[in-house]
């Protein structure tokens, strides 16, 4: 079946989904298996790691066998076994560990600890067979943003990145106080495209001149204030109208930077990465921005976007093919840099 091709199994649980995925040379997907926790999570407001953990410790069996029956895959035939080893939540990132580390001592399969941030990256190799470094990076999510250099397969280097919120946690911050569901992420993308962007301004924050570092904080301090002197006043705004004056502020900092970024390093490719890559307005406004500035555009489909394992097996093969081991030593590393 596999003739020379390297297959990758590949375990994901850093954070709320327990996914297991087979790869084939690093970007051909034979399967993608995710369980997600969202409907778990939803009525806390957000993750609770405890939870997380022990739904994945009583998922993950059944993903992976669904993976190798949707693969047609036999222990024999893989080569590589990858998982997730940060960053994350450390008792979620344990289960993937664990259980990676239990089937490459099993089947003397040897095993690939791969970066998260790297995986997300990844994802864009299995979208764009064309694409390779070097390159510049955007990775945006939950719990990371940060404007990557791509010099090599294995080879990073961070430019700038949050020194306070996350995109996506200002996201499901602002969200809360709005009233929408978790994630917040997707339902402020969703209410936005009704409202008014410039009903209210809200703060861009830029740094220090020719800083790529982002800070989201006092954004979305900007909306809760503006909220509580609404409401004082006796008036109620409409979702809407905010998540679309919150959702801008933030994505005119975000593509500037980022194309600050690809101008700064003489690059004139830029890949998306993460699960707010998925968002409609930063897909709309960084494609203006880099068709001016002849930047060619790349991001992965939105099943791609979010924590998935078939980013980890493709990052996993190129560390694997690039010499990059790990023995059964291999621990969970919850603020892992990349």
């Amino acid at each position: 079946m596999k003739g020379k091709k390297l297959i990758t199994v590949a375990f994901e649980t850093s954070c709320d989904e327990t996914a297991v995925a087979i790869v084939s040379d690093g970007r051909e997907v034979l399967s993608n298996v995710i369980y997600s926790q969202i409907d778990v999570h939803r009525v806390f407001g957000g993750v609770v790691p405890e939870i997380a953990s022990r739904r994945h410790l009583e998922n993950i069996n059944g993903v992976f066998e669904s993976a190798m029956d949707e693969a047609r895959v036999s222990p024999d035939e893989v080569d590589i076994v990858g998982v997730t080893y940060g960053p994350g939540l450390v008792g979620a990132l344990l289960i993937g560990v664990a259980t990676a580390k239990a089937f490459s001592f099993a089947w003397g399969k040897p095993l690939v600890g791969v970066n998260h941030i790297q995986g997300h990256i990844s994802a864009n190799y299995i979208a764009h067979k064309e694409l390779s470094p070097p390159f510049t990076a955007l990775v945006i999510s939950g719990g990371h943003t940060a404007i990557v250099e791509v010099a090599g397969y294995n080879e990073f280097k961070i430019l700038g990145k949050t020194r306070d919120d996350a995109a996506g946690e200002a996201y499901d911050k602002v969200a809360r106080v709005l009233g929408l569901p978790y994630p917040g992420g997707p339902a402020i993308d969703e209410i936005a495209k009704v409202g008014n962007p410039h009903s209210a301004e809200f703060k861009r924050v830029y740094l220090e001149k020719g800083s790529l570092d982002f800070s989201f904080s006092g954004t979305k301090t900007g909306v809760m204030n503006y909220l509580n002197s609404e409401r004082q006043a006796g008036r109620t705004p409409a979702a809407a109208d905010v998540a679309a004056s919150f959702q801008l502020a933030i994505m005119e900092v975000v593509v500037a930077k980022s194309v600050d970024a690809v101008c700064m390093m003489k690059k004139d490719k830029l890949a998306l990465a993460g699960g707010v890559a998925a968002n409609s307005l930063l897909r709309e406004m960084l494609g203006d921005a880099c068709e001016k500035h002849g930047i060619a555009l790349y991001f992965p489909p939105p099943e791609l976007c979010t924590d998935n394992a078939a980013m980890i097996g493709c990052a996993a093969h190129y560390k694997y093919i690039g010499g990059g081991r790990d023995g059964l030593a291999l621990d969970a590393c919850a603020n892992l840099e990349l």
